[in-house]
């Protein structure tokens, strides 16, 4: 009997756990389903701010216009760097986390390699605790980006970035976070975010029809447009990122928890029928000692 009380006790124990694993593959849908719509929407912009950003480039080089915004210089050498590694603030989100933080890990050595003074700031729970336990000094974490950053939350880490870059602080900037293509893919990766002259022809070179001359009439000034509108393509990529990462962030909790809901139902499965047998078995014993009594007594 204390067998099966045992066995009845771990039954309980595995169904608990699959309700909270169960609500939690919901609760993660519900928020991927949201976080999606707002990646997807703020695609199409940014890709748009993109492309006018390279075709007015494009338009003022071929005029012969000496005018180029500060973000989109390249530097002859490379000595200080951020890397921005956007993680996940709760766990139980299978390989998201890890997939970040291997090519962070990468470009880290990269960059001791090509001496380059990396400054590593961190956006997430998780990547602040690994590097606190890979004992890797960080310049700045950041707790505050859900699943649902907001324009004004990125707006103001992004004007700290440009103002490092425009005063020669920093040569570089590079993202580490999950970038969302499809629901069924996501992919780990690395982006140069500044300069941005890497991204407009990456933007261009990506396009499948083919590139046709546009021509732009400037009012006030080419001048005047590029200084708002190079910045804004840049803050519209940033916040790209956290989006991307944020419906990734919901798309593997959602799979993390439905698969460990089926490996639950599989458990229970087979603590039934463990139950059953020691039942079984219990149930045969005081039948052959209610048999073997009863024998005894003739």
């Amino acid at each position: 009997m204390a067998k099966a009380r045992k066995i009845i006790k771990r039954l309980k124990a595995v169904r608990n756990v699959r309700k909270i694993t169960r609500t939690m593959e919901l609760v993660a849908t519900a928020r991927f389903k949201k976080a999606m719509d707002r990646a997807v929407e703020a695609a199409a912009y940014t890709r748009k701010i993109s492309e006018i950003v390279a075709d007015l480039s494009q338009t003022m080089a071929g005029e012969g216009s000496d005018f180029t915004h500060p973000l989109l210089q390249q530097r002859e050498s490379e000595k200080t760097a951020i890397l921005l590694v956007i993680t996940s603030n709760r766990g139980l989100c299978g390989g998201y986390n890890g997939g970040v933080l291997r090519l962070t890990q990468q470009r880290i050595r990269e960059a001791k390699a090509n001496q380059v003074d990396t400054k590593i700031e961190v956006s997430g729970k998780r990547g602040i605790g690994f590097f606190k336990f890979q004992k890797i000094a960080t310049a700045a974490s950041y707790t505050h980006f859900e699943d649902k950053p907001t324009f004004e939350q990125v707006d103001e880490l992004a004007s700290r970035y440009i103002d490092s870059f425009i005063r020669g602080d920093i040569d570089r900037l590079d993202v580490a976070y999950t970038k969302f293509e499809t629901m069924s893919r996501q992919k780990a990766v690395v982006e140069t975010l500044l300069p941005i002259g890497k991204l407009q022809q990456t933007t261009v070179a990506a396009a499948e029809k083919p590139k046709t001359t546009v021509e732009y009439e400037f009012l006030p000034s080419p001048r005047e447009i590029l200084e708002e509108i190079v910045p804004a393509s840049f803050k519209a990529r940033l916040f790209k990122c956290f989006l991307d990462a944020g419906v990734s962030e919901q798309i593997a909790r959602m799979v993390a928890m439905k698969s460990a809901t089926e490996n639950a139902d599989g458990m229970i499965r087979a603590i039934r029928a463990q139950y059953n047998r020691a039942r079984q078995s219990q149930i045969t014993s005081e039948l052959s000692e209610i048999i073997g009594g009863a024998a005894a007594l003739e």
